[in-house]
C-alpha cells in the first residue's frame, strides 16, 4: 500500500493526500493511516483522523491508546480507554489495549485506575491471559500491593519466562528474598530456563535480604557457566550483596577485576555500601572513580557529603558541597507523597506549605513523645547539618516521609495501611521511627524509596534492618 509506504519514509503530507484521493476506505485502510500519522510523530493528525472515521474497531481504539502513551499523554490514554464503547459498538479492548492502559498505571497515584482495568479484565475474561495478567503483576508490584502480585500471578495461565522474571523481581524490590527463591524453584521445575534477567532478580534478592552464601553460589554458577550472559548488572548486585554484608574489601576486589570496566552503578553500590559501614578511605576512593566516569554524579557527591556528615568532619562536607557547587552539580530534593481520595500531597523536609500542616506536626509531636515512652532515641548521624543536637533532633522530625506519614495518620481510617513514596532513600532514622510508628498506631506502613519497599507492621520492617 502506497500510504504505509510514504509514512514509512516519514512524508506524512505525501500519505494524506493519496488517502484523501481514495475512493473506497475502509477501517483497514483508516487505521494504516492512523498508524502512519502516529508513526511520523503527528499525534494531533491521528486524532483529528480517528474522530473522523466513520467505523472504528478494536485495532483504532488501541493504535489510538498506544499513541498517547508513547507520547506520555498518559491522561488522555486512560479517558480513550475508559470512553471505549464496549456495550453500543460492541467494541472491546483487546489483550494489546489492556497491556498499554496497564503501563500508565504505575505508582502510588494510579492504583485505582489500575484496579479499575483489573476489573475490566476480569469482566472481559482476560485477567488470566499472559500479557495482561503480566502487566497486572507488574503494575500492583510498582504501587506496592505484592500480594496482589502474587494473587494475578497464581492466576496466569500459560505462564512465560517474563511472568516469572516479573515475580521474581517484584519478590526482591519488597524484600521478599525467600519467595523469589521459591518462585525460582517452582520456575526450575516446570521446566523455564532462567535468563540474565532471572539471575539479576535473584541476586538483587539475595542483596535486600542479606542472604550473602546464596548470592555467592547464584554470581558463581552464573560466572562459571553462563559467562557470555553475565553483565554489568550482575556485577552492581554482586558488590551490593558483598558491600551491605560487611565484606568491603572482596567487593572493591571484585570491581577491580572484572572482566569489563566497571561503570559509575558498580562503583555507586560500593559507595553506599561505605555509607552504611561508615568507611572513609573505601567511600573515598570509590568516589574518585566514579567522578572520572562522572564528573556530575549528584548521587556519589551526596553520599560522600553524608558520610563525612555522619563523621562529625564538617570541614569535608563544606568542602563537598563547594566542589558541588563549583561543577554545577545539583542534588535532587527528596519528597515523599501520599495519595488521598485520588488526590496526590507532596511534602518535603521542613515543609511549611500544606493547608493541614499545623496539624500534622501536632501529630507528630504527639508521636515523638510515644515513641520516646518505648525508648526511641534519635540517632543524630542522620541529621547532616553541623547544629546543637537538639536542633538535630528537631530537624530529624521534619524529614519529607514523617511529614507525609503524619498527614496520612490524620487523613485516614483508624487502622487502615498507609503507603508512602519518597524519591530517595529513606535515613536510618526514619527507618526506625517508622517501626515504632507501625507500632504504637496499630497500622501498617509501606514506604517505598529509591531502592526498595519497607513494609512496616508491628514495629518490624520486612527488610529486617537489612537495606
Amino acid at each position: 500500500m502506497m500510504v504505509t509506504g510514504y509514512t514509512r519514509n516519514g512524508r506524512i503530507d505525501d500519505a494524506l493526500t493519496l488517502f484523501d484521493k481514495m475512493t473506497t476506505r475502509d477501517v483497514i485502510s483508516w487505521n494504516s493511516m492512523l498508524q502512519g500519522c502516529l508513526d511520523c510523530g503527528d499525534l494531533g493528525t491521528a486524532r483529528r483522523l480517528f474522530d473522523e472515521m466513520p467505523e472504528r474497531n478494536v485495532v483504532s481504539w488501541t493504535t489510538m491508546v498506544n499513541g498517547y502513551m508513547k507520547s506520555g499523554r498518559v491522561e488522555e490514554a486512560e479517558g480513550l480507554f475508559r470512553d471505549m464503547p464496549m456495550i453500543r459498538e460492541g467494541v472491546f479492548p483487546n489483550q494489546s489495549t489492556f497491556t498499554s492502559v496497564l503501563n500508565s498505571c504505575r505508582g502510588l497515584e494510579a492504583v485505582d485506575k489500575g484496579r479499575e482495568v483489573h476489573t475490566v479484565a476480569i469482566k472481559l475474561d482476560l485477567e488470566t491471559d499472559v500479557s495482561v495478567g503480566n502487566s497486572l503483576l507488574v503494575m500492583y508490584t510498582e504501587c506496592g500491593n505484592v500480594h496482589d502480585s502474587v494473587a494475578v500471578f497464581k492466576r496466569i495461565e500459560g505462564k512465560n519466562t517474563v511472568s516469572w522474571n516479573s515475580i521474581i523481581v517484584g519478590s526482591a524490590q519488597h524484600g521478599c528474598g525467600i519467595w523469589a527463591l521459591i518462585f525460582f524453584n517452582q520456575m526450575l521445575r516446570t521446566g523455564f530456563e532462567p535468563d540474565e534477567f532471572t539471575f539479576t532478580g535473584l541476586l538483587s534478592a539475595c542483596s535486600r535480604s542479606g542472604m550473602l552464601q546464596k548470592g555467592r553460589r547464584f554470581f558463581e554458577y552464573i560466572t562459571r557457566y553462563k559467562s557470555a550472559s553475565v553483565d554489568l548488572q550482575h556485577y552492581t548486585c554482586m558488590v551490593d550483596i558483598l558491600g551491605r554484608s560487611g565484606k568491603l574489601h572482596e567487593a572493591e576486589e571484585l570491581v577491580k577485576n572484572m572482566p569489563m570496566k566497571p561503570n559509575s552503578m558498580v562503583w555507586l553500590a560500593l559507595l553506599s555500601a561505605c555509607r552504611v559501614h561508615s568507611n572513609v578511605d573505601a567511600a573515598e576512593r570509590a568516589a574518585k572513580s566514579i567522578f572520572s566516569l562522572d564528573p556530575h554524579c549528584s548521587a556519589a557527591y551526596v553520599l560522600l557529603s553524608n558520610l563525612y556528615a555522619s563523621a562529625g568532619r564538617w570541614a569535608d562536607v563544606s568542602r563537598t558541597r563547594v566542589r558541588m557547587r563549583h561543577g554545577g552539580v545539583v542534588k535532587e530534593r527528596g519528597s515523599s507523597w501520599v495519595v488521598m481520595k485520588g488526590k496526590k500531597h507532596e511534602f518535603v523536609s521542613g515543609d511549611r506549605g500544606h493547608p493541614l500542616i499545623e496539624r500534622i506536626y501536632e501529630k507528630l509531636r504527639w508521636l515523638r513523645e510515644k515513641l520516646k515512652e518505648v525508648g526511641y532515641v534519635a540517632d543524630q548521624r542522620f541529621a547532616l547539618h553541623d547544629v546543637e543536637d537538639e536542633q538535630k533532633e528537631e530537624m530529624l522530625w521534619c524529614h519529607s516521609e514523617r511529614l507525609a506519614i503524619g498527614f496520612a495518620l490524620i487523613s485516614s481510617v483508624e487502622g487502615s495501611g498507609i503507603t508512602v513514596m519518597k524519591n530517595l532513600r529513606v535515613c536510618g532514622d526514619c527507618h526506625e521511627v517508622i517501626k515504632l510508628i507501625s507500632g504504637v498506631v496499630g497500622r501498617e506502613i509501606v514506604v517505598r524509596d529509591s531502592g526498595r519497599f519497607h513494609h512496616f507492621k508491628n514495629g518490624v520492617c520486612s527488610c529486617s534492618d537489612y537495606w
